[in-house]
C-alpha cells in the first residue's frame, strides 16, 4: 500500500485529515495562494470537483506563503476568502510550506514521486498541481500556467478506469 496513505496533515481547522480516509479516490493535491496572478485558478478548480467529486475525486488547496508573500492570512482568513471570492467548496487545509526544512510531509512525499519540469524537485510557485490515482500513486505533476481545467480528461480517465478499493 502506498505511503501516500499514511499522511496525516492538518486541515484549516488544525484538526488531524488523515489520508487513509482518501483511499480509492482520486486526489488532487494543489499549493495555493489568496494574492497570486493564479488565485483565479479556484475557480476552474471548484469546477472540476463539483464534476466529480461523486465519482471520487478529492481536491486539497494547502495554503503557503513562500512565493511572494501571497498568503499571509490566517486558516480562518484564508477559508473565508475562498469561499466568498470563489465558492470553493472543497478542503482547504492548514497553512504549510512546500519547500526548504520545514516543508510539510505531504510536499515532501508527492515532490520524492514526481520531479517537475527538467528534473526540478522543488516547488516553483503557487498553483502547482499534483494528481495521485486511486492506489495513493502520484499520477502526474502539472505547473502554475497549466489550468485545472486541462487536467479535466485525465481526471476523468483516471476516474473511470481504475476500479474503486
Amino acid at each position: 500500500m502506498s505511503k501516500f496513505y499514511e499522511l496525516q496533515p492538518r486541515d484549516g481547522k488544525g484538526e488531524v485529515f488523515s489520508f487513509d480516509q482518501l483511499k480509492g479516490k482520486v486526489v488532487l493535491i494543489v499549493n495555493v495562494a489568496s494574492k497570486c496572478g493564479f488565485t483565479p485558478q479556484y475557480h476552474e478548480l471548484e469546477e472540476l470537483y463539483k464534476k466529480y467529486k461523486d465519482m471520487g475525486l478529492v481536491i486539497l488547496g494547502f495554503p503557503c506563503n513562500q512565493f511572494g508573500h501571497q498568503e499571509t492570512g490566517s486558516d480562518t482568513q484564508i477559508a473565508q476568502f475562498c469561499k466568498l471570492n470563489y465558492g470553493v467548496t472543497f478542503p482547504i487545509m492548514k497553512k504549510i510550506n512546500v519547500n526548504g526544512p520545514d516543508s510539510d510531509p505531504v510536499y515532501q512525499f508527492l515532490k520524492s514521486q514526481k520531479a517537475g519540469l527538467m528534473g526540478f524537485r522543488g516547488i516553483k510557485w503557487n498553483f502547482e498541481k499534483f494528481l495521485v490515482d486511486r492506489q495513493g500513486q502520484v499520477f502526474g505533476r502539472w505547473g502554475s500556467l497549466e489550468k485545472p481545467s486541462s487536467l479535466d480528461s485525465v481526471i476523468q480517465q483516471l476516474l473511470e478506469s481504475e476500479p474503486k478499493l
